[in-house]
């Protein structure tokens, strides 16, 4: 064999030796992907249906007999869209901030300021984002408040069975997957799903 015949062999052999170490890193990293658990993208809608009612500044004023004055506090129609235009403003803001840039905090202190802690998308929300922050206390009490608001509200329940198996209650966890199966009518909506894959640990939310 030549010199450089010989040369040129060996160049390309110590390619091979220095590249095998980045192949075999790269299998290992992707092997560590697949069987660590994905972190899901958000449940919640963007767009919930609007608030039914408006924040407690919108409360009708009374007259001196005790009756309704309906030259205090009357909302008009413009002023009711006005409040939903301001929701849905809130809600955007506040849901890029808890689902884009994982800041809970400035997430919840969005939703507080809207007014509207007793309904029941933004106390899922604040309970979520609590949750997010090891608040499992706040947490609980905002899915509490989410859910005296509308009790069948299936994405409260979901969250709030994620929460109990984030904490190693699995059996309450799967009460509450029943309960998302029971509201939803089927093990097909993305509530259900979502909290299934939880419990088996493949997905965390």
């Amino acid at each position: 064999m030549k010199c450089y015949d010989a040369g040129v062999y060996l160049a390309a052999n110590l390619e091979g030796v220095m590249r095998t170490p980045s192949l075999l890193a790269a299998a290992i990293l992707l092997s560590a992907a697949a069987g660590a658990p994905n972190i899901a993208k958000a449940m919640e809608g963007s767009n919930p249906a609007p608030p039914q009612t408006q924040p407690p500044s919108g409360t009708k004023g009374t007259d001196t007999k005790g009756g309704t004055d309906s030259t205090k506090g009357t909302k008009t129609k413009s002023d009711k869209s006005g409040a939903v235009e301001d929701f849905y403003k809130g809600w955007h803001k506040a849901y890029a901030l808890i689902y884009d840039r994982a800041d809970y905090a400035g997430g919840i202190a969005v939703l507080r300021a809207m007014g509207y802690d007793d309904n029941a998308d933004v106390a899922t929300l604040i309970g979520y984002a609590s949750r997010k922050l090891g608040r499992y206390d706040d947490a609980k009490l905002w899915y509490d408040r989410a859910l005296a608001a509308d009790p069948n509200h299936a994405l409260t329940w979901s969250y709030y069975g994620m929460w109990h198996a984030e904490q190693g209650n699995i059996l309450k966890a799967k009460d509450d997957l029943e309960k998302v199966k029971s509201i939803c009518g089927n093990t097909t909506c993305r509530e259900y799903t979502a909290l299934k894959a939880a419990i088996d640990g493949t997905v965390t939310y």
